[in-house]
């Protein structure tokens, strides 16, 4: 790889991490009253691995989006990128309605939301580079296991 190359990677890993960074800074205190006050369905991990599965998979996401922008100039690669950068709006925005305003039942349907947001990015990830697709899979299994999370904590908290 030239310098460009892991520049770029920096870059956009950097970006996506800050952006899981704010959203977690930022809700911080709901997190913590999450953790400690609210019903919590069966299966529901420990707080400590939130944090460390999101690290890992905002770098994953970084990653992919770094290949996607390294990628030949084409349609789907722009689409790919817009389609990047609107499911990670959604997904900063989902931490705030959960933890901080305990909208859980708004927080599923934003949820649901994301994940087609999601799918669909992979979907046309693939067709500009199939490696930063699959990079994806391990996301929409953690926003798939959050959506069970966020419909038990809904369905046992009102």
């Amino acid at each position: 790889m030239n310098k460009r190359t892991w520049k770029t990677y920096g870059a956009w890993i950097l970006f996506t991490e800050a952006v899981g960074a704010l959203s977690g800074w930022l809700t911080r205190d709901g997190a913590k009253t999450y953790s400690q006050e609210v019903i919590q369905p069966p299966f529901s991990p420990p707080p400590i691995v939130f944090p460390i599965v999101w690290g890992i998979l905002f770098a994953l996401m970084g990653i992919g989006a770094a290949r996607i922008y390294l990628a030949a100039p084409s349609r789907f690669r722009s689409c790919s990128l817009a389609l990047f950068l609107i499911q990670l709006a959604l997904n900063f925005f989902w931490s705030i309605f959960f933890f901080n305003l305990q909208a859980y039942g708004f927080a599923l349907i934003w949820l649901l939301v994301l994940w087609v947001l999601i799918l669909f990015m992979i979907i046309s990830f693939y067709k500009v580079d199939q490696k930063a697709a699959y990079l994806q899979i391990p996301y929409l299994l953690w926003v798939t296991f959050a959506a069970y999370l966020n419909f038990g904590v809904w369905n046992l908290n009102g």
